[in-house]
């Protein structure tokens, strides 16, 4: 019996050794990154990426920190996007995947085919741009940056598969209560969904935060551009200045830091979303398994 336990032990401490050592191995490039934002130039031209700075600078940041009303506009920008984005859209992707889910509604099949094509066929970048800017007048505003991504087919399916996991015996006993489809769906379909809800949130909050798609192709004013164009109009223009012969003589011998910057923007853009991670940890995994694999 006690060798058993043992035995049992010894397994336990070695799949933790073995989930810590991948733990590690996951970190390891995002702890490369910040150190080598804060690593000289030279030192990263000479030794490449380092955990640890060998000679610690500040350079990257401070160029990034110039304009530093520009960048905090970016944030203001993207987090306005993330937020009222993630939540439109969950909203909206619920509500397609609600009817759906039920087998009493006629054309639920016509429904998942037609949003199966949109995941199979795209109308090109040409006649959604037509679209976006001549019929719904998506230029230089927020909304150009939401409406856009605003319904996810893949999102739908995961929540449409979630939702049919679901006994239909609770919506059936609600309306023997009185209680119609809106209220089945808000307060008792909804509320019973919280891990799938809490994945698909994590996947749309990554799309919005992360895009600069959308404003390359929609927005041309300056105040409304969010951080990660801003971001990437930045390491563009410091590349310039890196292989321009004309940029080289101008600088007369100064070293860009071109490397560290870009090292600096992977750290401020990933920074809110890593806190945002333990948040919905907990329901990932759940939503994840039960939407993909149910029905």
């Amino acid at each position: 019996m006690t060798s058993k336990l043992g035995a049992i032990r010894y397994s336990d401490l070695v799949i933790y050794a073995i989930v810590l050592a991948f733990s590690l191995l996951c970190l390891l490039p995002f702890l490369m990154v910040i150190g080598g934002s804060f690593t000289d130039e030279l030192e990263i031209q000479a030794h490449g990426y380092q955990l640890i700075p060998g000679q610690f600078s500040l350079e990257a940041y401070h160029i990034l920190f110039v304009q530093w009303k520009v960048l905090v506009n970016g944030y203001k920008i993207s987090t306005i996007v993330t937020v009222i984005g993630t939540a439109a859209s969950v909203m909206i992707c619920a509500m397609l995947a609600y009817p759906m889910s039920l087998r009493r509604v006629k054309y639920r099949r016509f429904l998942s085919v037609y949003a199966m094509l949109t995941l199979l066929f795209s109308g090109g970048m040409v006649p959604w741009y037509i679209v976006c800017v001549n019929y719904l007048h998506l230029k230089d505003s927020i909304a150009a940056l939401i409406i856009p991504y605003l319904c996810s087919a893949f999102n739908v399916f995961l929540i449409r598969n979630y939702f049919q996991s679901l006994p239909e015996e609770l919506s059936e006993s609600a309306k023997i209560d009185g209680a119609g489809e809106a209220t089945i769906f808000f307060k008792i379909v909804m509320r019973l969904s919280t891990p799938v809800i809490a994945t698909v949130s994590l996947f749309i909050a990554l799309t919005y935060w992360n895009d600069w798609y959308l404003g390359v192709m929609l927005i041309d004013s300056s105040d409304l551009q969010p951080l990660q164009l801003l971001l990437r109009s930045i390491v563009s223009n410091i590349m310039f200045l890196k292989t321009s012969d004309a940029a080289a003589r101008m600088l007369s011998g100064s070293l860009v830091p071109s490397e560290g910057i870009k090292l600096a923007t992977c750290v401020l853009t990933i920074g809110p979303m890593v806190f945002l991670y333990p948040f919905v940890q907990r329901y990932f995994v759940k939503g994840i398994m039960i939407g993909a694999v149910k029905g």
